[in-house]
């Protein structure tokens, strides 16, 4: 089993070597045709998807895809992890990030915190236009900002550094 969250929570339970399962205990069956190495057409339910993979960082168990042409950042949590946060022990292993990249190629609209100011867990960063979409970079986790490496107006490069945190 996995559970999805991003806007909505899903919990699906995949039949192995199959597009079909369970979702929300549920069944589901897609028809998946891939396009290239990160582009497949996906129909459900008589609706077409095109999903481009975008980015996945492995260490805080997300991924951006790009759905019909939105951007989407999804969090994949699988039964082990799950019973390690129902443990209280989720975060153990975890090194703390001490940097806020880029995570693609944009133009900051603003930015929301300056040095020294304290930034809890999901506060917004800053705000990056990435493909005629604003983006509110978050806090992974609390700390205290160090440094702002950018300003409004600034064109960055996936993985430039933005913010470093103390």
């Amino acid at each position: 089993m996995y559970k999805i969250t991003g806007k909505h929570s899903f919990n699906i339970v995949p039949t192995e070597g199959k597009s079909e399962g369970l979702l929300n205990g549920d069944f589901y069956s897609l028809d998946i045709e891939k396009i290239d190495a990160q582009t497949w057409h996906i129909l459900k339910d008589n609706t077409s998807y095109y999903v481009q993979w975008m980015e996945r960082n492995e260490e805080a168990k997300t991924f951006t895809l790009k759905v019909n042409g939105s951007l989407i950042v999804l969090e994949a949590k699988n039964e082990f992890d799950l019973l390690l946060e129902k443990m209280g022990m989720a975060n153990v292993g975890v090194a703390k990030v001490s940097k806020l990249k880029a995570p693609m190629p944009g133009k900051v609209l603003d930015v929301l915190v300056s040095v020294g100011q304290e930034v809890l867990k999901g506060d917004g960063l800053v705000i990056l236009e990435a493909m005629k979409m604003e983006n509110v970079l978050k806090a992974d986790d609390a700390g205290v900002i160090k440094s702002v490496n950018v300003s409004v107006g600034q064109a960055v490069e996936k993985n430039n550094i933005l913010i470093e945190f103390e």
